[in-house]
Order: C-alpha cells, then structure tokens, then sequence
C-alpha cells in the first residue's frame, strides 16, 4: 500500500493543447501529475490533468473506459452527440472507443484525476 499526496507530485508540461471552439485568450496550456508512474499499477494508470483557462484535450478515444473526477475549475466534456458541462464533484465515465475531448471552460482553470486501464 502507498498514500500519494498530491501536492507533492510533480507537475509535467504537456506539449499540446486544444482550445476550445471561440477561445481567443492566446496559447493553451496543461500539466499532467503522474499519480502512478509507469509500471506502478499492472491495471490502471492515473493522474491529475491540470488544465489552464480553455485548454482542452482535442478528439481521442481509449481502448478501455475512463473514468474522470474533477477535482478544481468548471470544464467541458463531450462525445459526438453532445457537451456537458462538469465540475468540482462530477464523476465522468467515458466509454471504450468513445471518441471524446474534455477540458477547461475559456473562463475557468480546470483540473481532473485520470483513471485507465492500462493498453
């Protein structure tokens, strides 16, 4: 057993971001805090994405569900037929294959904890 704290964990730089449709605010940025490091879990990886005001993840999908837990900042997510939005408390469960983006508000700075299965 391990107990993380996350205000002790690094925050690693993201290369890309997204904004989202009618950002006008400049660049988009987001940190990732690895919870588990590679290897850590042989089931699940996790991590905290911070997401700076409008910064968004673009279309992806998963091959396993996702499940994500806002933990600061309003955000968005959405699928192909519609966008939510979420924040401090919600749950969001992303379906395997689901083509999907999720981030921050153009207002609001948002932050969620990842958890996947590991590929």
């Amino acid at each position: 057993m391990k107990v993380i704290r996350i205000s002790e964990v690094d925050h690693v730089p993201i290369d890309t971001a997204t904004p989202i449709p009618g950002w006008t605010g400049g660049e988009v940025r987001r940190t990732r805090q690895p919870l588990l490091p590679d290897g850590a879990s042989k089931n699940f990886s996790s991590s905290v994405v911070n997401f700076q005001k409008g910064a968004t993840t673009g279309w992806h999908t998963h091959k396993s569900d996702q499940i994500l837990v806002v933990t600061a900042g309003v955000g968005l997510v959405a699928n192909e037929h519609e966008q939510l939005e979420i924040a401090v408390g919600d749950v969001v469960h992303v379906l395997m294959g689901e083509n999907h983006w999720h981030g921050a508000k153009a207002e609001s700075c948002m932050s969620h904890i990842t958890i996947t299965a590991v590929d």
